[in-house]
């Protein structure tokens, strides 16, 4: 390790060192000790922007006297009702023993602004690696190496852009064309993501330290595409994102514009700002869809499914086809291009079906032709087809609904909502039938997953035969050891 560094440090507890030994790159507010500037300064707190930022009542405000008093006992009467090994009390116990409680001990934002590299070290001062503060966020420092001789300049941040790339050319091949481009702490830009469609990058970014970086890493990824001879309209940003708050960013969307004119060479000659050009074309498995980047789900299509979705294709020859939670029609324009007989693709959302019809038309009448397109709430749609026998003869049914849990709080509802769906399908499907069933929560882990599916499966009288247990594709990579990156399951089962 270098000495002499200019970087703040964040000495953690012996937990945290551990926890990154590990791999995980996440440092939580409860587990710094003190921060320690190279002057010689520091605050025995977790640098927190509000002073009790963590305590009983969730807020350090001068509110209403009246208000926090009646606030404080009812928590209180709720800690007492607690098992006294609650891990809520735990943590909160934790964090208030750790955080600023008046103004003066707050950390200076001149001294310690958010987005600042942080080296973190144990209690021994062992360096463990080194990140990137936010001050809003109970996750307060990101890990972005863990090589003491890393420098953070321009150069660095170009060649881990550069990394990413030549591993998704590398893992995708000729499907890099469509592909996730960055992917978060699985690529080390922790709260970032970058997706390529075709001649647009989108981005979010979800971290106070990566919206610091922007005007580094954005020319960086300009730069290495074009080195590459990929000729792109630009970057358009989609942080219409509510989980921005917790970093203390506002929410924006738009085209992202460079800061200097060095910067606009590595752009095609159709320029970036286009607020009428917010749709391109990409081809996935042989099907061709339109992306509206600008208003579709998250960065407006969902690439981790590419070739489960190339899975259910194969299977769904000479089949009548059931694809709920449609989205913009993808699983059931693989089903319809891979033979199927009849597809009928459901959505919730009128807009989502509005643009999987789209996509039909635009792969052709042979494809059009043998699909239907249904609005509806799966939750109503399923029973029903159970109460009437399924009078469409459906033999394969498709279930990818978006995540029931964000949170580990709501696991308990979520599990219920899967294994309702679920028990559903294997109820109206025929004995030999066909079910793709996925979740995309990691909180919903492939056990207890695999769980639910037989349960439900004991529920409905039936028994399954897999065919295949499958995850999110490789430019989605899963990092051991940081369990938030391996999220996406889908099972393929025969009902016997």
């Amino acid at each position: 390790m270098k000495t002499n560094r200019t970087h703040p440090r964040a000495v953690v507890t012996a937990k945290a060192a551990r926890s990154i030994e590990e791999g995980h790159p996440w440092v939580y507010e409860g587990e710094v000790r003190r921060f320690e500037l190279p002057s010689g300064d520091s605050w025995n707190n977790n640098g927190s922007l509000k002073p009790g930022a963590w305590d009983s009542t969730g807020s350090g405000d001068a509110a209403d006297s009246a208000q926090t008093a009646q606030t404080e006992q009812t928590a209180q009467t709720a800690r007492q009702q607690r098992p006294a090994n609650d891990f809520r009390e735990r943590r909160r116990r934790k964090e208030l023993l750790n955080a600023p409680q008046t103004e003066d001990e707050i950390i200076p934002l001149e001294a310690l602004p958010d987005g600042s590299i942080v080296d973190v070290v144990s209690l021994k001062g062992s360096y463990l690696g080194t990140g990137l503060l936010s001050r809003h966020s109970r996750i307060r420092v990101r890990l972005v190496t863990r090589n003491a001789n890393d420098d953070f300049s321009p150069a660095f941040w170009e060649r881990k852009v550069r990394w990413a790339w030549e591993y998704r050319k590398t893992v995708m091949g000729d499907d890099a064309h469509a592909c996730r481009v960055i992917f978060s702490e699985a690529d080390e830009f922790p709260g970032l993501i970058v997706d390529r469609f075709n001649d647009v990058l989108v981005t979010q970014t979800l971290s106070a330290g990566m919206e610091r970086l922007k005007p580094v890493v954005f020319p960086a990824l300009l730069k290495v595409f074009a080195e590459d001879g990929v000729s792109l309209r630009g970057i358009y940003e989609r942080n219409d994102v509510a989980t921005r708050s917790l970093e203390g960013l506002e929410q924006t969307t738009g085209w992202w514009s460079p800061q200097s004119d060095d910067d606009t060479s590595v752009l095609d000659d159709t320029g970036n700002t286009d607020s009428d050009l917010t749709v391109t074309d990409i081809t996935e498995n042989g099907v061709r869809y339109h992306v509206d980047f600008a208003n579709g789900q998250k960065t407006g299509f969902f690439l981790d499914q590419k070739y489960n979705r190339r899975a259910v294709a194969r299977l769904a020859r000479g089949r009548r086809v059931l694809d709920c939670c449609t989205h913009t029609g993808s699983f059931a324009l693989n089903a319809a291009l891979g033979g199927a007989e009849f597809v009928r693709a459901v959505d919730v959302s009128e807009t989502a079906i509005d643009m999987a019809r789209e996509n039909a038309r635009l792969n052709g009448p042979d494809v059009a032709g043998r699909m239907d397109f249904t609005v509806a709430n799966i939750f109503d749609l399923l029973p029903e087809l159970e109460r009437t026998r399924n009078p469409e003869h459906f033999d394969f049914i498709i279930l990818d609904p978006p995540a029931f849990t964000k949170s580990r709080r709501t696991i308990g509802s979520a599990e219920r909502g899967y294994r309702e769906i679920n028990y559903r399908a294997m109820r109206i499907l025929p004995r030999g039938g066909y079910l793709a069933t996925c979740s995309c929560s990691h909180f919903m882990d492939h056990e207890r997953f695999k769980r639910m599916i037989a349960e439900a499966a004991q529920d409905a009288g039936v028994r399954l035969r897999q065919i295949e247990e499958r995850q999110q594709a490789p430019d989605h990579p899963i990092v051991w050891g940081v369990p938030e990156t391996d999220y996406l399951k889908c099972f393929l089962f025969q009902v016997v």
